[in-house]
């Protein structure tokens, strides 16, 4: 392969993003549109309308997840061993939230019982809301630094507790997942539906995309004014082999911002956040749904390309010993591992992206009531 080491770990760094992103896209309105099940649907036939908008591709989606969980494993193994350690109860959190997806969409509709319908229409909201709420916190706890640190062989001790990820500014990022995902989801449920479900979307849509909006633009101001940053004080190797201890590294006000100055066009993510979540409430109400997405894909975007470039080059900052810290140079794989990896992704990405593109252009369409009556047995 003619990629030298330090390119590779961009490429890494890039794909990673990639991956959350399509996860956030494709997986986030499924999660979106769970969370406002019980919400939106006021009768038993509607939340069946609802649930079957997503019910044909939620699991394929899954792939993302999937795929980001294990590229981080192979790409940045001393972030998944410290992260997956430090967040433990956090990712188990996840997990059994994830839970009530199959079984809500498999089993929900199977008896007709008012009470084993609404457990299971929350079980969905549950397994569609915690998700997005923990990953934000997890961002939150990120800029902020985590309590870990790396003896001489390199093991990593976490020394915080779950409750203290649970604090101010993890919470508002926290709401600012939740609020970007539900938006994102009320939007594709209006471009799926018609009526007065249409109707309930779009008007969850412009509430939790002026939510997004204000706790967006809360978060930034937050972060600039009121949290200290990262920066590396010492010389680094980029294409050198990973040692997370081989460097020193300094806390500043302002530094998560330094990107910005150091590579203006950046500033062009918060901007797109902004603009894409304003763009999904305007062509939302204006029954442009399907561009409504676009835009609202776009605002996923912006937001989570605002978290990786204030954060670059680090990957997972150490508030205990801050030398410590994960970046995009020293805590990936070998230079083969990585090379092995993206010939792997370039073979396989498009044909995720290819199938997942003629799946839903096949079952494309809106999901009524009368198509519920009359699939009664077959529907979700």
């Amino acid at each position: 392969m003619m990629i030298d080491y330090e390119t590779l770990k961009i490429i890494w760094w890039l794909l990673v993003g990639v991956l959350l992103v399509g996860f956030a896209i494709m997986d986030g309105h499924d999660m979106g549109v769970g969370t406002l099940l019980p919400f939106v649907g006021k009768s038993d036939v509607e939340r069946r309308v609802i649930i079957n908008t997503v019910g044909p591709h939620w699991d394929g989606n899954q792939v993302w997840f999937i795929t980001g969980g294990g590229a981080i494993f192979a790409a940045w193994p001393l972030v998944y061993a410290t992260a997956f350690s430090g967040f433990y109860w956090a990712m188990l959190a996840v997990l059994w939230a994830l839970f009530f997806r199959p079984v809500g969409f498999d089993y929900r509709s199977k008896i007709s019982d008012p009470r084993w319908r609404s457990t299971w229409d929350w079980g969905l909201f549950v397994g569609g809301s915690v998700p997005p709420l923990i990953f934000g916190v997890a961002f939150g706890n990120l800029f902020q630094g985590v309590p870990f640190h790396f003896d001489d062989n390199l093991v990593s001790y976490y020394t915080g507790s779950f409750w203290g990820l649970l604090n101010p500014f993890a919470l508002l990022c926290g709401l600012v997942s939740t609020t970007m995902i539900t938006l994102h989801g009320a939007v594709y449920l209006a471009h799926r539906t018609e009526g007065v479900i249409q109707q309930r979307a779009i008007r969850a849509a412009t509430i939790f995309g002026l939510l997004l909006i204000a706790c967006f633009a809360a978060a930034g101001v937050w972060l600039a004014y009121g949290i200290e940053g990262y920066v590396i004080s010492s010389a680094v190797d980029a294409g050198g082999q990973a040692d997370p201890l081989a460097k020193t590294v300094v806390r500043e006000a302002g530094a998560w911002l330094a990107n910005y100055k150091l590579a203006p066009l950046t500033i062009l993510l918060p901007v797109l956040g902004f603009a894409g979540a304003l763009g999904a409430i305007l062509l939302a109400r204006a029954n442009r749904t399907l561009l409504a997405f676009v835009s609202s894909a776009l605002m996923l975007v912006g937001v989570i390309g605002t978290a990786g470039a204030s954060l670059f080059p680090f990957i997972m900052p150490s508030s205990s010993d801050p030398r410590a810290s994960l970046t995009v140079w020293d805590s990936v794989s070998s230079y083969t591992t990585l090379g092995i990896m993206l010939a792997a992704t370039l073979i396989f990405m498009p044909l995720i992206i290819f199938y997942t593109s003629w799946a839903y252009k096949v079952m494309a369409g809106k999901i009524t009531e009368a198509y519920i009556r009359e699939n009664d047995r077959g529907a979700y």
